[in-house]
C-alpha cells in the first residue's frame, strides 16, 4: 500500500522538458531527412511512404480516440484504412507508378475522386450499422479525421515529388527539410522565448502556456532560420529569394503556433494532456505534427503557384 505521507515527486523543469522535445524531434526528423536524401531511388522513395502512412494511421489513431474520449462516435477502422489507401494512392499517381506521372491538376482529381468515394463508403457503412443511430456525427467526426490528418499530410508528399525542370530535379526534397526545419525552430523560439520572458497569454482556454512574447519569438527564430537557409541551399532551391525566404517565415511560424492551437483545442475538448506518449517530451504523433500539417499545404501551394508559377505543367 503506498505511503500517504511520501513526498510528491517535484514536477519536471522546463529544461528537461525542452531537451527532450528536442532530442526526440532531432533523432525522428534525422532518420527520415536522411532516407530522404539516400542516394538510393528506391529507399528514399519508398521509406518516405512508409513513414508518411505511419503518421497518418498512427495520427488517425490518436485523432479518433480524442474524439471517442469526448464521448462522440466514429467509425474509426474505416478512416484509419481510408488515411493509409489515401497516402498510398497519392504516391502511386505522383511518382507515375499508376498512369503517367501525374501533374498536380491530375493528383488534385485523384483526392478529390477517393474523398468523394470516402464519404460514399462511409454513408454505406452507417446502413449496416446496428447500434448506431448517430449517423451524421459519425461520418462528420471520420470525415475530419482524413481531412485533418492524411489529406494535409500528403501535401508533403506533394512537395517531395513536385516536379522541377533540368538540372533541379528532384529538388522537392529540399522544400521539405526547409518547410520542416522552419516550421520547428518556430515551434523552438516560441517554446524558449515563452519560458524566458512570457508573460501575456494568448488564448488561455485553449492554451495557459502560450504567451505572444513566445508568439513573437517564434516568428523571429523562423524567420531567421528562414533567411540562413535560403543563403547556404537557395541554389538548389528553385525560385527561392531572400525575399520569399521572409515571406514564408513569417507565414510558416504564424500558421504553426495556429496548427499547435488547433490541436490543443481538441486535446482540451478530450481532457488530455497530450494526444499520446509515443515520444518522450513531446507526446504523440498529433503533437509532433501539429504545426506541420497546415504548414504542409502553404508550402506546397507557395511552390506551385508562386515560386514556380512559370513551369509548364
Amino acid at each position: 500500500m503506498p505511503d500517504a505521507t511520501a513526498p510528491t515527486p517535484p514536477p519536471t523543469s522546463k529544461l528537461k522538458i525542452f531537451l527532450r522535445r528536442l532530442v526526440s524531434t532531432v533523432v525522428l526528423w534525422s532518420v527520415v531527412l536522411t532516407a530522404m536524401f539516400s542516394s538510393n531511388k528506391l529507399v528514399a522513395d519508398y521509406f518516405f511512404l512508409a513513414v508518411m502512412a505511419f503518421l497518418a494511421a498512427t495520427g488517425l489513431i490518436e485523432f479518433y480516440g480524442m474524439v471517442e474520449k469526448r464521448g462522440l462516435v466514429c467509425f474509426k477502422g474505416w478512416g484509419i484504412f481510408g488515411g493509409v489507401l489515401l497516402m498510398a494512392g497519392t504516391f502511386l499517381e505522383l511518382t507515375g507508378l499508376v498512369g503517367t506521372q501525374g501533374s498536380p491538376a491530375r493528383v488534385n482529381d485523384f483526392e478529390t475522386s477517393f474523398i468523394i468515394l470516402f464519404v460514399l463508403g462511409l454513408c454505406l457503412r452507417q446502413f449496416f450499422a446496428r447500434s448506431n443511430t448517430a449517423g451524421i456525427l459519425a461520418i462528420s467526426t471520420t470525415l475530419f479525421g482524413l481531412m485533418y490528418v492524411p489529406w494535409l499530410l500528403n501535401f508533403m508528399q506533394k512537395i517531395q515529388f513536385f516536379t522541377f525542370p533540368p538540372p533541379l530535379e528532384g529538388a522537392g526534397k529540399y522544400y521539405v527539410l526547409y518547410f520542416i526545419l522552419v516550421t520547428k525552430l518556430s515551434d523552438t523560439g516560441a517554446y524558449v522565448v515563452g519560458s524566458l520572458i512570457g508573460k501575456h497569454k494568448m488564448i488561455p482556454r485553449i492554451s495557459p502556456a502560450k504567451t505572444w512574447e513566445g508568439f513573437g519569438g517564434a516568428i523571429l527564430v523562423s524567420t531567421l532560420a528562414s533567411l540562413v537557409f535560403t543563403h547556404y541551399l537557395g541554389g538548389k532551391m528553385y525560385g527561392m529569394k531572400w525575399m520569399h525566404a521572409v515571406i514564408l517565415g513569417v507565414v510558416l511560424s504564424v500558421c504553426a503556433v495556429v496548427g499547435d492551437l488547433i490541436e490543443s483545442l481538441f486535446k482540451r475538448e478530450a481532457g488530455v494532456k497530450d494526444s499520446g506518449n509515443l515520444f518522450p517530451g513531446i507526446g504523440g504523433i498529433l503533437d509532433l505534427l501539429d504545426s506541420l500539417l497546415f504548414n504542409a499545404p502553404i508550402m506546397y501551394l507557395y511552390l506551385r503557384h508562386v515560386l514556380t508559377h512559370s513551369i509548364p505543367y
